[in-house]
């Protein structure tokens, strides 16, 4: 008598601890309240994962393990990829690529710490819709054997920005799953979208009301999704469209911004540090000082010194 087939288990990264129930130990950094992208870090013994499909696109990467007497700039282990199966070589800071629906199981032969980040699929639809039928973009299912630098940077800035946070998060991960998806449509999408050319960045009317707002609401959180209405644009194409008029990102501007109206205060206002640094939007006065030396080489107090 044939047994029956056991069903295969679904992973969906937006419900909370969903790897638990596939792998031995849970992780140990995980975001919870980020929309479109998830994002994971796992330390894990030697271990073998069942067969799965995944309901998100999902990344991981290889990273060093942090409690090993002898580090392993590499380890091994097996990985099945919509019926394909491959040995895998892999090394620190690798990537694999497991798109959506597609069966996947793998194992690993030493102690190993990786990250994950899942990716919503109407996320690249809706980045991808001026360039390509949404209907068919589908991703390439790629085995961990080989780095991807802009990958390998979105996914160390997640991290840090979980581990410390900071002024502008929700932007700052915005910006980043927008270049994230723009970059898995170029790289690893099974036809090539046709990338529109916005030359000349945003028009002038639409650039001085975005950083006219931007710089009288200084003290509140500012958002991608918000300022981007503003312009009456989609945030995929206005990330893009402000970077080529103002050769920055909108997060990089609204921290220039930020600092800019920290000096201006500093030097014309009876303020002390921290007033200063919660008026133009910092956390708090150490988040402030953080920021101002990285940009201008110099604390508040020493700037007040010159």
């Amino acid at each position: 008598m044939r047994l029956p087939e056991l069903p295969i288990r679904t992973l969906d990264y937006r419900q909370v601890n969903a790897a638990n129930s596939l792998l031995p130990t849970p992780s140990v950094l995980s975001s919870s309240a980020w929309k479109d992208i998830h994002f994971e870090l796992f330390q894990q013994p030697p271990f073998e994962i069942a067969e799965h499909q995944h309901t998100m696109h999902v990344i991981a990467c290889g990273v060093p393990y942090p409690q090993t007497e002898t580090r392993l700039d590499y380890s091994c282990g097996e990985r099945w990829l919509d019926g394909k199966l491959k040995r895998e070589i892999r090394n620190i800071g690798d990537i694999a690529i497991i798109p959506a629906d597609i069966f996947h199981q793998c194992n690993w032969n030493t102690s190993v710490q990786f990250m994950v980040l899942a990716i919503e699929p109407l996320l690249l639809k809706q980045v991808g819709q001026d360039w390509v039928n949404p209907d068919r973009i589908e991703l390439i299912p790629r085995f961990m054997t080989a780095q991807d630098a802009p990958i390998q940077g979105i996914f160390s800035t997640l991290r840090k920005e979980l581990e410390t946070g900071g002024i502008g998060g929700s932007l700052l991960v915005d910006s980043l799953k927008t270049a994230l998806a723009i970059h898995l449509l170029r790289n690893y999408c099974t036809i090539s979208p046709k990338l529109s050319s916005y030359g000349g960045g945003l028009p002038s009317a639409k650039l001085a009301l975005v950083t006219d707002y931007i710089n009288a609401h200084l003290h509140q959180e500012l958002k991608l999704t918000e300022i981007a209405a503003l312009a009456q644009i989609s945030p995929y194409h206005f990330l893009r469209l402000f970077r080529q008029s103002m050769g920055i990102t909108p997060h990089q501007y609204i921290l220039q911004s930020r600092i800019n109206q920290a000096k201006y205060l500093l030097q014309s206002r009876d303020l002390s540090i921290a007033d200063i640094a919660v008026r133009v939007g910092f956390c708090d006065q150490s988040h402030l000082t953080r920021c101002f030396k990285r940009i201008l080489g110099m604390t508040p107090k020493q700037f007040l010194q010159r």
